[in-house]
């Protein structure tokens, strides 16, 4: 008997989860189709967004790298990593004389 009602619910389980998965996909194919029913203007932002995420990617690394380098350039006189530190200063700074 109790076989009989676990398949029963199991059976009324399916159908509860089938009706709302087949309602989520409506919902998600409706969202789909009214966001993106003018395809050019999509392509169209996405392009621009592009541009500008890339954009702004490499003004933010060049940023932070400036930052980076200017702490580290105030370790210069420190006795252990000075040196290292005032090497690669003074090749940085060869590299932006011009040749003579």
């Amino acid at each position: 008997m109790k076989s009989v009602r676990r398949k029963v619910a199991d059976t009324v389980n399916s159908i509860k989860e089938g009706e709302q998965k087949g309602a989520q996909e409506a919902m998600m194919e409706e969202i789909f189709h009214d966001m993106y029913h003018e395809r050019k203007r999509i392509y169209k932002v996405n392009f621009f967004r592009g541009i500008f995420f890339g954009a702004g990617s490499a003004i933010g690394g060049t940023l932070v790298l400036g930052v980076i380098l200017w702490i580290l350039s105030l370790f210069v006189n420190f006795p252990v990593v000075g040196d290292f530190f005032k090497d690669a200063q003074n090749s940085i700074e060869q590299t932006q004389q011009p040749p003579q």
